[in-house]
Parts: structure tokens; C-alpha cells; sequence
């Protein structure tokens, strides 16, 4: 029985690992192209939203608990804002560079996994994280300041950490969420709240939601469906994932995805300084591995 779970563990990781650089480059493209990111995120959220009702509509919703629903709030207003800021720091910024910073989100879901639901990483784990931590030193080395505290100077830098800190507690979050009901209906609520929020965030903001639906294009709406069928993708394998590993284990190994990541902001975003930052992301590897082997 163990087995299988295993089996479908890693499929699930391994589509984690494609679907979020992916995403990011839609993100990316599509925030180039004049969509503002917080009504990009609205945009996913609510095509999720709608897609996610097929899900439950048969669920007894009724018989959800308090917990479900104080978990499933907090955890749409920290996805809702940790995913606008991923947005809108990757509209400026690298994606080369803003990807591996991600890594550092294996520390903030270690610490509040503990913080929230007790779970206690290893002597190993600790080495594995260290060492992601030790290679976004080569990548972010590449930026003019270089590894230095002038980076936190950085708008995209600033909005990157934020997302960072908000989805390593929506990580703790969801999972809780998973534990109160079942995959479909975290998924669901995920969208739906997600989409609340992000309403809710840019109706303080000037952005006219009629004239940004009126922009869209055949060439936008293409990119919009790749990015929803793109987060779906990640959302399921995340979920997944997180209902069969310790969190802080979860958010080390999606880190995998910096490589790919890497590779596209050069192909694509024609980024710079690929080998060194292709270094990094090796070392950040290697703690992935240990974390992986010594479990």
C-alpha cells in the first residue's frame, strides 16, 4: 500500500517541479504585455474558482468544520496576496534570479510547520536547507549588489520575499485545510477564497476591471489558458504532496524546479550569467537530494 503512495508522490513532485516555472513565464508574458499582476491572479483565480465547483457540487459542504473554514480564510488571504506579490515582483525582475530565491521558503515552512503542527525536521533536513540556502548565494551574486542587504533596495526582491514568507504559511495552511476535508474540496477552496480576496484586494486599487477585460486578446486569452491549466497542474501536485510529506520536506524538494526555472529566464528572458546561476541552483540541488536520501 505504501508503495504506490510513493510511486504517485513523486509523479506529483515531478509536476510541481515543470508547472511553476512554467507558470512563471506566463506570469511573466503576460505582465509584459500590459496586464496589471493583481488582476492576473484575479483572472486565474476565478477560472479556477468556476472549474473547482464541478468538484464539490455534490460534497456536504454542511458538514464542514470550524476548523476547515478558519484554516481555509487564512490560508485564501495568504495565497491571494503571496501570489499578486509573485506577480508583480516578476514583472520587473529576473526570473533567473527571483526563482531561486524561492528556496528560502523551505525555512519559513519548516519554521511554521513546527510553529502550527509540530513537525520537527531532522539533523539532515537542516543540512539539506542549509545548503539551498548556501547556493542562492551564486545566484543572487549575479545581480549588481550582489549578495549583499542593498538587494532588499529592490522592489522585485521585496515583493519576491513577501510572496515568499505568505506562501510558506498558505503551505502550513492548506495543509490543515487537507486534513479538515480531502483533496477536491482544499482545491476548491483554495480557488474560491483565493478569488474572493483577490476581488476583495483590487477594489482598493485603480485598476478597472471592465477595461482590463476589454484588452484581452486572442494572444492573452491563449496565455490565460496555459497559466490556469499551469496552476491547476501545480495546485493538485502541490496538495498532493503536501497530504503525504512533511511540509518543510515538500517546499525543499519543489526547490528542484530552480533549475528549469534558470534555464528559461535565459532561453526566453535572455537573462545573463547562466553558469554561475546554474551552479547555484546545483548546490540548492544537492540539499534537495540530502533532504530526499536522509529522510
Amino acid at each position: 500500500m505504501l508503495a504506490p503512495i510513493i510511486n504517485i508522490t513523486i509523479i506529483a513532485v515531478t509536476f510541481r517541479i515543470f508547472a511553476n516555472p512554467i507558470a512563471n513565464v506566463l506570469q511573466k508574458q503576460i505582465t509584459g504585455l500590459g496586464q496589471p499582476p493583481l488582476f492576473v491572479n484575479l483572472l486565474t483565480y476565478l477560472a479556477l474558482g468556476v472549474f473547482s465547483i464541478v468538484l464539490i457540487y455534490d460534497y456536504p459542504i454542511q458538514t464542514l468544520g470550524r476548523e476547515f473554514w478558519s484554516y481555509s480564510i487564512l490560508g485564501g488571504i495568504a495565497g491571494a496576496l503571496g501570489n499578486g506579490f509573485i506577480i508583480k515582483a516578476l514583472e520587473t525582475g529576473d526570473l533567473s534570479v527571483l526563482g531561486p530565491i524561492n528556496a528560502y521558503k523551505s525555512i519559513i515552512g519548516m519554521v511554521f510547520a513546527f510553529i502550527l503542527i509540530h513537525e520537527l525536521p531532522n539533523y539532515w533536513g537542516l543540512l539539506g536547507v542549509l545548503l539551498i540556502i548556501a547556493g542562492s548565494y551564486f545566484v543572487l551574486d549575479t545581480t549588481k549588489e550582489q549578495f549583499s542587504w542593498s538587494l532588499l533596495k529592490q522592489p522585485a526582491i521585496q515583493f519576491r520575499l513577501a510572496a515568499l514568507v505568505l506562501t510558506g504559511i498558505q503551505a502550513v495552511l492548506d495543509k490543515n485545510v487537507i486534513h479538515y476535508s480531502n483533496l477536491s474540496v482544499a482545491f476548491a477552496g483554495w480557488s474560491i477564497f483565493g478569488s474572493f480576496f483577490s476581488l476583495l484586494f483590487i477594489s482598493f486599487t485603480k485598476i478597472k476591471l471592465k477595461q482590463e477585460f476589454q484588452k484581452l486578446n486572442n494572444n492573452l486569452m491563449g496565455k490565460y489558458f496555459a497559466l490556469v491549466i499551469s496552476i491547476g497542474i501545480m495546485l493538485a501536485s502541490t496538495n498532493y504532496t503536501l497530504n503525504n510529506m512533511p511540509v518543510g520536506y515538500a517546499l525543499s524538494l519543489f526547490q528542484l524546479s530552480i533549475i528549469l526555472t534558470v534555464i528559461l529566464g535565459n532561453r526566453i528572458f535572455k537573462e545573463t550569467h547562466l553558469i554561475q546561476k546554474l551552479i547555484g541552483a546545483a548546490i540548492m540541488i544537492s540539499g534537495s537530494i540530502i533532504i530526499i536520501l536522509m529522510k
